[in-house]
């Protein structure tokens, strides 16, 4: 299974593309339209939130609530198109005025522009938005369908925004209808409150903030991934699906970084057995995943997101047109973002489990995925 997506921040609409999706998997809108207004909340979102209320439309590929083995599409309407028309018209002469010309540092502006030759930040902000993320998460939706079928869940918290920090989580304890009913998605309300005074204080700064979450799976059988191969490697498709997610700068499994600076005694999870249970492994150091594969215990992914580089008091800039240095552009955004990130993270983990479950277990119907998934978990359990 693989998405595709298209479409810019103010076009018309979003479109993802979902290929490899084994035939027979339930799929409910609303379901999808839970997770992408999942995404839209959080403390220190912008006015573009206001604005939007996103919904999924299926396109094909879905007959009477399941899948039929051809690809799925979706849509997402961009509500604001109504206010942009003129400036993201698909045909007719473009409108000087509306040239955006004062790249912002740490953002795709300048480097686009470079690439591509346009003489307009705009080519590039419409598309490298954080925007295009709803698709992704509307795509993600498909690959949730399937593990939640298989009976697989993903989930994701908020560990850190700024300097606020609930500290390193067990997954399989993390109370996950607190992080729900939770505006930063943290599960502790000390925490949670420090990270919302933290947002708070950055915007009268006129400063965004970013922060750390994490994505978590359970009910992952072990052996899913490879080892012989760098492409079918779990930890390695993670990361990059993970960074492939706007401002990440940052991704670890497990222990992470934390473990280079301890001994292998400290680091490496035991092995244990039981008639029950089968293999298990009595701490989970690795984030179960060890030798490119899962290893049956839940899976932890731990990323790094870097404050939004829009800022209410921009850093200077040097201007396309003149080169003379000016204040960086600034479009509606938001002071904190890192709640809904861990949100995308989620669709982006759900994809690769996706894909990596059909390579191991079948991809054309998911009678057949369940049929060699039971007889493979007899067999691991003998």
């Amino acid at each position: 299974m693989e998405y595709r997506t298209a479409g810019e921040s103010h076009g018309r609409a979003l479109v993802a593309l979902v290929t490899g999706v084994p035939a027979g998997v339930p799929l409910s809108p609303g379901a999808i339209d839970a997770d992408l207004a999942r995404r839209q909340v959080g403390y220190g979102r912008g006015g573009r939130m206001a604005i939007e209320t996103d919904r999924a439309m299926i396109l094909s590929g879905v007959r009477y609530g399941r899948t039929i083995g051809s690809p799925v599409a979706l849509t997402i309407g961009n509500r604001d198109w109504d206010n942009w028309t003129d400036i993201m018209a698909t045909a007719g002469e473009g409108l000087d005025s509306a040239r955006v010309t004062a790249p912002r540092p740490g953002h795709a502006d300048l480097a686009g522009c470079l690439k591509i030759g346009s003489r307009d930040v705009r080519d590039i902000l419409e598309r490298a938005s954080a925007r295009e993320t709803a698709a992704r998460v509307a795509a993600g939706g498909v690959a949730r369908a399937l593990l939640l079928a298989l009976g697989v869940s993903v989930f994701s918290w908020v560990e850190r925004i700024g300097d606020a920090t609930c500290g390193p989580l067990d997954a399989t304890s993390v109370d996950m209808a607190a992080v729900e009913a939770c505006d930063v998605r943290c599960p502790e309300p000390s925490a949670a409150l420090a990270m919302r005074r933290a947002i708070d204080a950055a915007r009268d700064a006129g400063e965004s903030l970013g922060g750390v979450f994490v994505v978590a799976a359970r009910g992952i059988v072990p052996g899913v991934g490879g080892y012989a191969e760098a492409a079918t490697r779990l930890d390695a498709r993670l990361a990059s699906a993970v960074m492939s997610v706007p401002a990440i700068k940052g991704v670890e499994i497990g222990d992470g970084f934390a473990a280079a600076a301890r001994p292998g005694s400290q680091v490496h999870d035991p092995i244990m057995f039981d008639d029950a249970r089968g293999f298990f492994r009595s701490s989970n150091h690795a984030g179960g995943v060890e030798g490119g594969m899962t290893n049956g215990e839940p899976l932890v992914v731990r990323a790094a997101m870097k404050p939004i580089p829009t800022l209410m008091k921009p850093l200077p800039t040097a201007d396309l047109d003149t080169h003379e240095p000016v204040d960086a552009s600034r479009e509606r955004s938001d002071v904190c973002a890192v709640p809904a990130a861990a949100v995308v993270a989620e669709a982006e983990v759900a994809m690769v489990l996706a894909d990596a479950y059909c390579a191991k277990f079948g991809c054309d119907c998911l009678d057949d995925i369940l049929v060699a998934l039971s007889a493979y978990r007899e067999r691991i359990r003998r």
